[in-house]
C-alpha cells in the first residue's frame, strides 16, 4: 500500500501512573480497555512497572500488549534490584527496537526519579515510522538538559531526512516553555496544524489544567485530527488523559 492510499496512522501518548487509577485500584486490564477505545495503532506509555512488588510482580507493558494482541518494547528508567520502572511503546504493527537510553538527570530532594527515552521503528501500512517515547523530569534545568539530548546527534540527529518520525510523551512542559520551544525548532507540535490550536489539558483527570502530554512530528507527517480522550473510563484509569492524533505521510 502506498503512502497516498494508506489510512491515517493513529498514535497516542498515555501516562498510566503504574496502572493505578483515581480510585486507588491497580488495573492493567482497565488501561488496556482505555487504549482499545482509542482505536489507535501505536501508543507511547509512561510510568510502567516490571517485576515490582507494588504491582504484583507483573510486566505491565506485557499484560497490556497481550490483552490487545499487540507488540511492545519496554525500557526501564529506574532499576531497583530486580524491580524496574519505565516506559513502553506498544503497536498493532511489527516493531523493531532502535535505541533506549537513560536521560541526564539533576538530583533533588523533590524528585529522585530518573528518566529515559525509547525509540522503535514500526512497520505501518503507509511505510516505516520512527517512534520515540519519553518522560521528562520535574525540574526546569533537568527538562532542558534532557531536551537538548533528544534534539542532538544521539537522537533526532540519527533520524534520516526521508524517515517519518513521531516523538511523544509526558514532557512535564507547557506550550511555550524552554523545552517546548527547543523541540519546535526541530519538529512540529501536532497542535500547530490546527487553527486555533487545541489546548489539550490532560492532567489531572479530576480537573485537567495542565497540557504536558505532547505529540511532535517531523516534515514527513501532518496531523489531521488531535484530541484528548476524556471518557469516563479514562478519567478513572489514570491521572492523565491520553492524547490521540491521526497522522498522514506528507
Amino acid at each position: 500500500m502506498s503512502e497516498d492510499s494508506a489510512p491515517p496512522l493513529r498514535v497516542a501518548t498515555y501516562n498510566v501512573r503504574g496502572c493505578r487509577g483515581m480510585d486507588g485500584r491497580r488495573s492493567e486490564s482497565r488501561i488496556a480497555e482505555v487504549i482499545a477505545s482509542l482505536s489507535a495503532d501505536i501508543v507511547a506509555l509512561q510510568e510502567l512497572d516490571m517485576s515490582r512488588k507494588r504491582s504484583g510482580g507483573v510486566d505491565q507493558a506485557g499484560v497490556i500488549a497481550e490483552q490487545l494482541g499487540w507488540q511492545r518494547f519496554f525500557s526501564p528508567a529506574m532499576r531497583m534490584a530486580e524491580e524496574q520502572y519505565g516506559d513502553a511503546i506498544i503497536s498493532r504493527f511489527p516493531l523493531r527496537l532502535r535505541q533506549a537510553q537513560e536521560l541526564p538527570s539533576v538530583s533533588s530532594l523533590f524528585c529522585r526519579e530518573t528518566r529515559a527515552a525509547l525509540w522503535a521503528e514500526a512497520e505501518a501500512p503507509g511505510g516505516l515510522i520512527q517512534v520515540i517515547n519519553t518522560h521528562l523530569g520535574l525540574g526546569r534545568q533537568e527538562r532542558f538538559l534532557q531536551t537538548q539530548l533528544l534534539v542532538g546527534p544521539e537522537w533526532l540527529g540519527r533520524v534520516n531526512s526521508d524517515e517519518a518520525l513521531v516523538l511523544m510523551g509526558d514532557f512535564n512542559s507547557l506550550h511555550g516553555s524552554k523545552p517546548h520551544r527547543l523541540l519546535t525548532q526541530h519538529l512540529h507540535d501536532a497542535r500547530s496544524f490546527f487553527t486555533p490550536p487545541p489546548r489539550l489539558q490532560t492532567f489531572p483527570t479530576t480537573f485537567p489544567l495542565a497540557a504536558v502530554d505532547h505529540i511532535f512530528v517531523n516534515d514527513k507527517l501532518r496531523a489531521e485530527k488531535l484530541a484528548s480522550a476524556r471518557s469516563p473510563l479514562a478519567r478513572l484509569a489514570s491521572d492523565h488523559y491520553p492524547v490521540v492524533a491521526d497522522l498522514r505521510w506528507y
